[in-house]
């Protein structure tokens, strides 16, 4: 299996950035550029049939890549104190189901992630111990344990959409190989 070569920079958190934010800010900010990176060097090079391709019944690569921007959206909602609208709950009904082109997905992932770092730079630490409630059952957190939520749901995704694209791109090289 190949994927395009690694990249020789160091990790997001290793690089010095966002130095002007605060740590915990910081880390969340930072596992979602991991992601992107990582979305960016396992999956550009896939197909469109690739990208929606279910091997041996795992959930696609275009469902966690939609998962994972859906999953900030709602996670950020309740952060910022607001219930989901019925527009959002649609979106999390419909993220199983393959829709879009290639371009269509790793666009709708890249602005994903961009609007969500966005709404993370806006929330104010002064914020971060006041508590909110999330889903139907209003289950108890905080603003600051919905922000590392986002960043360890987001990176449990990428590992799933990273080795879900491992597996296609071993059976493509198995496709060409064979006789």
């Amino acid at each position: 299996m190949s994927a395009p070569p690694a990249s020789a920079k160091l990790e997001p958190w290793l690089r010095g950035t966002l130095l002007e934010l605060p740590a915990e800010q910081r880390a969340v900010l930072h596992a979602l550029e991991l992601a992107r990176e990582d979305v960016e060097r396992w999956c550009e090079t896939l197909s469109e049939a690739e990208l929606q391709a279910r091997p041996h019944g795992l959930p696609s690569v275009s469902f966690q890549l939609r998962h994972i921007v859906g999953s900030l959206d709602r996670l950020l909602t309740y952060a910022e104190g607001v219930s989901l609208s019925e527009e959002q709950k649609q979106q999390l009904s419909a993220e199983m189901e393959p829709s879009g082109s290639k371009t269509e997905i790793l666009a709708g992932f890249q602005s994903g992630l961009a609007a969500a770092e966005a709404r993370i730079r806006k929330i104010d630490p002064v914020h971060w111990p006041v508590a909110r409630g999330v889903g139907r059952k209003q289950l108890p957190t905080t603003v600051a344990g919905l922000l590392i939520h986002c960043a360890d749901h987001t990176q449990r995704h990428v590992g799933q959409t990273v080795t879900t694209a491992k597996v296609v791109m071993a059976m493509r090289e198995e496709k060409q190989t064979k006789p």
